[in-house]
């Protein structure tokens, strides 16, 4: 069959997008148009968009969302802010997707791409790399992280059921305690007013620990502005908002896709910390993913201790380096 490699630009994929869905998938939100655009936009400058599709008879196969410097290619994004990156394929289609891909780059003199990111069932790790070493590319990777995710059950009760005695009970005198200090109400939805949502997101982010205060520059906040526009209108941002007697004291961003909630990032105000407000925030949020028949929770990159107590079950995350030769 026919395999045709299209250049794109990031607004091409944007306008195409709706049509690719037909037969490719976003396998997570952070290499969805919206996510590359806003990432691009904020942080691409110095680097070349190598973005392109593979076709098959006119039909796409792939999407490889891609970025040049000095021969060297790498995802359009970064682990700071894209807990797993991937290429877009087609099932059934990979080997002619990577065999085009790696054509494409060789013809455009690219000696190495190095690969961040990765899930262990992503399409480089059980694709790319295969058929990489096959043609005796050489090739090395590292476990570079962790994440942790969990699959929800049907009910609330069977969940707490799955825990340890202790975390069970804690969850419980925890949520007791908040209770009984005031009027405890926890909302988590698509927000009426982003701006307003993310503004107290930040600031509680900001106030709730150095290393996030550091990480949420100004340029980063651009940046959050920008996506989380552009993902409450594509439908998958949700705000989650835990507030004490009317106050807020924990704030959560999670995104809603494909049967998944992401906790992308939290703060909560220090002042209430010995009332457990950040760590009830993510439980009330479980609750919620939950009742509305979601399938898995993904509390995303780091081994943070609360993620084991609430369930979490640990992935490695890896990195790939490929010498083409």
């Amino acid at each position: 069959m026919p395999i045709s490699v299209t250049p794109l630009t990031i607004e091409d994929l944007k306008a195409k997008w709706p049509s690719y869905q037909q037969s490719l998938q976003a396998p997570f939100p952070f290499v969805m148009p919206q996510w590359l655009d806003a990432w691009w936009a904020n942080f691409g400058r110095n680097d070349g968009l190598r973005l392109f599709s593979v076709e098959s008879n006119g039909q796409p196969i792939g999407i490889a969302p891609l970025r040049v410097r000095e021969g060297v290619a790498r995802f359009i994004g970064s682990a700071d802010v894209c807990d797993y990156l991937d290429f877009i394929v087609k099932p059934g289609a990979e080997s002619s997707f990577f065999a085009a891909v790696i054509n494409d780059l060789k013809a455009g003199e690219v000696k190495m791409l190095e690969l961040e990111s990765l899930r262990s069932d992503s399409m480089v790790i059980k694709h790319l790399l295969p058929a990489a070493r096959s043609i005796g590319f050489a090739i090395e990777t590292a476990d570079t992280d962790v994440t942790l995710e969990m699959p929800l059950p049907k009910t609330w009760d069977e969940y707490l059921a799955g825990l340890s005695t202790h975390q069970r009970h804690e969850i419980g005198r925890k949520g007791r305690r908040l209770v009984e200090v005031g009027d405890i109400t926890f909302d988590i939805k698509p927000p009426e007013n982003v701006e307003s949502e993310l503004s107290t997101l930040i600031q509680l982010l900001r106030i709730s620990r150095a290393d996030k205060a550091e990480f949420m520059t100004t340029q980063m906040e651009l940046f959050f502005r920008q996506l989380a526009a552009a993902m409450h209108e594509a439908g998958l941002l949700r705000f989650g908002r835990l507030s004490l007697n009317g106050v807020a004291v924990a704030s959560i961003m999670c995104f809603d896709y494909n049967g998944t909630r992401y906790l992308y990032n939290s703060g909560y105000q220090p002042q209430y910390s010995s009332l457990s407000v950040g760590l009830l925030s993510k439980v009330f949020s479980i609750k919620d993913a939950i009742e509305h028949e979601l399938t898995i929770y993904d509390y995303l990159k780091g081994a943070e201790v609360y993620k084991y107590h609430l369930g979490g079950f640990e992935l490695p995350i890896t990195s790939a380096i490929i010498r083409i030769v």
